[in-house]
């Protein structure tokens, strides 16, 4: 992607706040999107989910799921974030001030797991220092449980536990320092490096596995196709959830990204190449995680159906050791594999705290570094009081799965209603796109972001609130579940709706914040008609605005005077 040309900054909202920062160009936003897409999911998730779900036949309902509802989302977020240029809060409130409660409840969901991810990150790290020396020994599951995280019954304690303690205070202080950078110095900085670097090791990885015996039986495991899996609803319901947890979607991340983008930006272009290359590293990493274990299946005298932990914490920590016991110069294979899990741990994760940051920093009118202090303090506090804890594995698991598959789940299904029905704005993005995206965005958009999209998600909440009530989580006892699990996401909903009320100490409502701060302070809009179309953050003389066939999305929006306070529901209207 090429980069802007001198990008202007945004001028402040009435109420005082400083200049809006912005991404270098296009392409210090679209590293810092697939930083933010790539991450520890992509590497301990997918490739169990795919070899569960059909193998080589799970790429089908994949592909569909991409689609039809990752791309169409991604795209929305583009579109909210760009044209209404803030927070997620603030953006929905620009909506309605009735949905700033929804962009509180996507600001809580990124703060809870910034607080785990953060455990997950410091393992990884502790891991780097012991593949050098292979300190699990014979039997990596004894180690990691026993001996690392010391994992006790599931119950809220604050017995510390120094080797998680020590790497995961090292982990905070990385993070806040980039935060503390700022969008160009920090956030772009940090992913031009982490990223180019994660893509070298892991294909270090793969080329390394690849040489390895049993790699073929490996990748036949992963790649052979078994389409009956295909008539299964849960395969489809598999590749739904695969797809929208892996984008970083309808939790205020891509949002968030996307405002700080200059006023000419390709939204289409640019959102393509982030999902694809998301997709594309996951397929990667299957490829790498299947050829190593068919290693691992051959030197055991077993298949690879035989294997345990093929997804998740048990991918990560208990089979990839006792893989690299079994690997010639596995010491120098350990130290890749995790430290590819720390840099795509680093590059989400200040993706996540950014949401939190951005929002707390408008509402509250604060500086860069005093918001970073604020939000950076709470959120390394309570990772530290309860990851750090013996009870941190417990409490990671149950926070992961309510947030993600109910939290995040629900966001986005409250988010295509409430911008379809409710507020009608679908137009309004959909002609936002085409007025600066080389790709167009036709009626197919509306369809998918407003039929398609709230339908599966219904049907993937439907089954998992179904399961979680009817056989519960795991071992876990029903009132630990019920705590950290339902619990957290009552406490988010809450407390989304109290945030809501906090009185703004910016002007979140001035004309100047968002659809028309490019007209010059003092001068009216000029009015234009249904055949000079202008962009509302600007004219582009060198785009082509895209209208489609559809008449109602080819009508341009009612501009106001700049003098002249509004409600900013109307002004879309």
């Amino acid at each position: 992607m090429s980069r802007s040309a001198s990008p202007t900054p945004d001028p402040p909202a009435t109420g005082g706040a400083a200049p809006r920062e912005q991404w270098s160009g296009q392409l210090g936003f679209l590293l810092a999107a697939i930083g933010s897409a790539v991450g520890l999911g992509n590497i301990w998730r997918f490739p169990g989910v795919a070899y569960e779900n059909g193998g080589g036949a799970f790429l089908i309902p994949y592909l569909v799921a991409l689609l039809t509802a990752g791309i169409p989302i991604l795209f929305l977020d583009y579109a909210l974030g760009h044209r209404y240029r803030g927070s997620s809060p603030a953006v929905f409130r620009r909506l309605h001030r009735g949905a700033e409660a929804l962009g509180w409840f996507q600001v809580l969901i990124a703060f809870f797991i910034t607080v785990y991810y953060a455990a997950i990150i410091a393992w990884a790290a502790s891991y780097v220092y012991f593949s050098a020396t292979k300190a699990w020994g014979p039997d990596p599951v004894s180690f990691l449980v026993k001996d690392y995280l010391q994992v006790g019954d599931p119950a809220v304690t604050f017995d510390f536990v120094p080797g998680v303690l020590a790497p995961l205070v090292g982990v905070w202080i990385v993070v806040l320092v980039i935060m503390a950078g700022g969008v160009q110095k920090g956030l772009e900085r940090a992913n031009k490096v982490f990223l180019p670097l994660l893509i070298v090791l892991f294909l270090g990885i793969v080329v390394r596995g690849l040489t390895l015996p049993g790699a073929v039986d490996g990748l036949n495991a992963f790649f052979t196709p078994d389409f009956s899996a295909l008539a299964k609803s849960s395969v489809w319901i598999g590749a739904y959830s695969q797809i929208f947890f892996s984008l970083s979607i309808a939790f205020g991340i891509m949002l968030t990204y996307s405002s700080y983008l200059p006023r000419r930006a390709n939204l289409g272009g640019t959102g393509l190449v982030a999902a694809f290359a998301n997709s594309s590293f996951e397929i990667l990493a299957g490829i790498g995680v299947f050829a190593a274990l068919g290693f691992m299946a051959r030197a055991e005298g077993t298949t690879i159906d035989q294997l345990e932990g093929l997804t998740g914490v048990g991918l990560s920590f208990m089979t990839f050791p006792a893989l690299i016991n079994e690997m010639p110069g596995g010491e120098i294979f350990g130290v890749l594999f995790f430290l590819s899990l720390v840099l795509a741990g680093l590059t989400s994760i200040i993706s996540l705290l950014e949401v939190v940051t951005a929002a707390v920093q408008e509402k509250f009118d604060l500086g860069r570094l005093t918001a970073v202090g604020a939000v950076g303090g709470t959120t390394s506090v309570l990772s530290i009081l309860f990851f750090a804890t013996v009870n941190g594995l417990n409490l990671l698991d149950v926070v992961d799965k309510w947030v993600n598959e109910i939290g995040i789940v629900v966001s986005a299904i409250v988010m295509t209603v409430v911008v379809t029905y409710v507020l009608r704005r679908l137009g309004v993005l959909q002609r936002h796109l085409n007025g600066i995206s080389s790709l167009p965005i036709g009626a197919w958009w509306r369809v998918l972001v407003g039929v398609v999209t709230p339908v599966m998600l219904v049907v993937m909440l439907v089954a998992t609130v179904r399961e979680l009530l009817r056989d519960g989580y795991g071992e876990y006892p029903a009132a630990f579940t019920n705590t950290f699990g339902w619990g957290v996401v009552a406490l988010m909903a809450v407390l989304a709706f109290v945030l809501a009320f906090v009185p703004w100490r910016t002007d979140v409502d001035a004309p100047s914040a968002h659809d028309h701060e490019d007209e010059p302070a003092g001068v009216a809009a000029t009015p234009v008609d249904d055949a000079a179309y202008e962009h509302p953050h600007g004219h582009h003389p060198d785009v082509v605005y895209h209208a489609g066939t559809d008449p109602e999305v080819a009508r341009p929006p009612r501009l106001h005077r700049r003098h002249e306070r509004h409600d900013p529901q109307e002004n879309d209207r």
